[in-house]
């Protein structure tokens, strides 16, 4: 580490406090983000404020981006003045949940030019980008792995799948399935039972208690929907965008993705209903408003 500069690409709601863990470790940091507020908080700890992604790969040895679109992040690291661009970086971290397609090109188009691809995505969300505690997916060659393992067991407990990009990728997509998933069928469920007279407190606890338990009945029931404050800290958007992902790559390698099909369209009714932007509990927000009942307790 001593001498050690990392780039950071994308400081927002994980990029910011994932680059804030690196200044804990003691990491010197150049970052960029096209919105100048997100990087206010971590200039003011000692982090360089960079130009562009290529100033910022022209500056650092490696690169970290975190970004929220496949098109943000190819034209982040491969458009006009990308961390391609840059001059010194010749490791790009992606942190990004873009699909292994995009992984694929990006990690082409980064080879061209001398830089390898470490495909890394994340899941745990703000919490655990505050906390360190993330899963983090890691697809790269393994000389590579070892060169990055001690930057990114910063963010929380690795998980290697491999030496080809996007591999990761896929691992990340079938988790944020299972996770936007649970959280459909557990907002059903629970609109029944409060429809049939079942106080939504009890039959939450009565699911964590019993065979039905999942992510959204453990975590994001309690914690965004009992309350009604719908701020769980995961975009709408965001979870739309990544189970469009993971149907459409599933259904391109001929794997039927029946159930996912209809998250899908949840997720599409819950986004043009409350917005992008919306918190991505908002689904059970829909099934109150479809059966007529509020799930509160």
């Amino acid at each position: 580490m001593a001498g050690e500069i990392l780039g950071v690409i994308g400081t927002g709601r994980m990029g910011g406090p994932m680059a804030g863990r690196l200044i804990d470790a003691g990491y010197s940091l150049v970052i960029y983000d096209t919105q100048t507020e997100a990087t206010q908080p971590l200039v003011k700890r000692g982090a360089q404020l960079g130009k562009s992604p290529a100033d910022v790969a022209s500056r650092a040895d490696i690169v970290l981006a975190s970004l929220p679109t496949p098109d943000i992040v190819k034209a982040v690291t491969l458009g006009q003045n990308g961390i391609s661009s840059g001059s010194r970086a010749k490791i790009v971290i992606d942190l990004s949940t873009s699909g292994p397609g995009a992984a694929k090109i990006v990690a082409e188009g980064l080879k061209a030019k001398g830089m390898t691809l470490v495909d890394a995505p994340v899941s745990g969300g703000i919490k655990g980008a505050v906390n360190g505690t993330l899963a983090v997916m890691v697809s790269c060659p393994q000389a590579t792995y070892e060169i990055v393992q001690p930057i990114l067991k910063n963010f929380g407990k690795l998980f290697y799948t491999g030496d080809k990009p996007g591999v990761a990728q896929t691992a990340k997509l079938a988790n944020n399935l299972m996770a936007a998933a649970a959280l459909v069928i557990t907002s059903e469920a629970v609109a029944m039972g409060v429809k049939g007279g079942v106080n939504a407190k009890v039959l939450i606890d009565i699911i964590n208690a019993s065979s039905g338990r999942n992510s959204a009945s453990e975590d994001k029931f309690p914690r965004a929907v009992l309350p009604g404050t719908f701020d769980f800290g995961f975009t709408t958007g965001l979870s739309y965008k990544d189970v469009r992902l993971c149907v459409d790559e599933a259904e391109a390698m001929g794997v039927p993705m029946v159930c996912g099909a209809v998250v899908r369209q949840m997720l599409a009714i819950t986004n043009a209903k409350y917005g992008a932007s919306s918190d991505f509990t908002s689904i059970a927000k829909v099934l109150e408003e479809w059966a007529g009942v509020e799930m509160r307790g």
